[in-house]
């Protein structure tokens, strides 16, 4: 079924094999370009892939499909799988049946901040693990790389938050596995994303959203919630540049090559300007008349206490599956600790 999906593009360029020139591709997110992930795609990973195939007689002619045009935000698998694109940036956060291992990240809040830590080690993980390569390729991909490092989250509300208690009640958006934080506070976790969190606050929908602020800003969420705390959640990895397999394995090696070496540079280029934006970015919601607030070490032990172990949870179902849920979960930790990561709760140690 897969190969009569295949997009013309696909087809031409198997049908050239590996002495064609030139390789066209169609590259596609759910979400628009306003967002750094979406917009480093075109700056970065693009011109990346044709700057290292210089001298090798091949190009990569891209079409760029973003914004929901081709494909809508958790949708971004499939569109590559069945072929209708050849590259996507698929999000792992939103495909948790799919890419269950690859949410590690997600069911281990309060462990690190550091985004660039964070993207470098889910890159390499999935070089290294068999299992997680193994779950991209089950779902006729190629994972070329490019992980998409979020930074630090926060809680974004319509209301003022001065202790948990305050949450009790409320409405809160939150993004696929990340519902799960809001267990324990009396909140009530709702699954939503970024294209539709401002709709959904002004509407009454929800009270306020877990995110991020180089999202936030672009976004324009501190204008129907004002009130922004530093929860300190964490780091994420929320997906990474991915090819359709049956294309990917047909083009020639320097083309492979290009394809996972532009990944990299465009992690490293949008890792830099994350980290660049996120203190800029939260200056610039607070002179546009957001609250900020940084909730102290004590309230972050609280919030992670009264939380189940939805990590070691997480991991035994998987492991139940005979997926590497626990391997990725200590693999995980362990790395973070190593790096100098103090996290707030153990969950793997449990």
């Amino acid at each position: 079924m897969k190969k009569l999906l295949m997009s013309a593009a696909v087809v031409l360029g198997m049908a050239g094999g590996a002495t064609a020139d030139t390789f066209n591709a169609t590259i596609v997110a759910g979400h628009p370009p306003v967002f750094r992930w979406v917009k480093h795609a075109s700056k970065t990973f693009i011109p990346a892939v044709n700057k290292a195939l210089e001298g090798t007689g091949h190009t990569v002619n891209f079409t760029e499909q973003y914004g929901g045009s081709l494909a809508k935000v958790g949708d971004e698998l499939e569109a590559v799988e069945e072929g209708l694109a050849e590259v996507g940036l698929v999000s792992s956060l939103f495909d948790p049946a799919k890419l269950a291992v690859q949410n590690v990240t997600y069911f281990t809040p309060f462990v690190n901040s550091d985004s660039a830590r964070v993207a470098a080690l889910m890159d390499k993980m999935q070089e290294d693990i068999p299992e997680m390569r193994a779950s991209w390729a089950a779902n006729g991909l190629e994972y070329l790389g490019g992980a998409i490092g979020i930074d630090d989250y926060l809680l974004m509300t319509n209301f003022p938050v001065n202790s948990i208690a305050d949450l009790k009640g409320h409405k809160i958006g939150a993004p696929g596995p990340a519902v799960n934080w809001l267990k324990g506070t009396g909140a009530v976790g709702v699954s939503g994303n970024l294209t539709t969190y401002y709709n959904e606050i002004k509407t009454g929908v929800y009270d306020g959203v877990i995110v991020f602020a180089s999202a936030a800003l672009p976004g324009k969420l501190y204008e129907v919630a004002p009130y922004i705390t530093k929860v300190g959640f964490g780091a994420q990895y929320a997906g990474g540049l991915a090819a359709n397999k049956d294309w990917y394995d047909s083009l020639p090696p320097e083309v492979q090559a290009a394809l996972k070496s532009a990944a990299e540079a465009d992690r490293l280029a949008y890792i830099a300007d994350l980290d660049a934006s996120v203190t800029k970015f939260l200056g610039i919601m607070q002179a546009k008349g957001a609250t900020l607030t940084e909730v102290d070490e004590d309230f972050r032990k609280q919030w992670a206490a009264g939380m189940d172990n939805v990590a070691k949870q997480w991991a035994e179902t998987l492991d139940g599956k005979g997926q590497p849920g626990t391997v990725v979960l200590k693999t995980y930790m362990d790395a973070m600790r190593a790096a100098g990561a103090t996290p707030v709760r153990n969950w793997d140690q449990e």
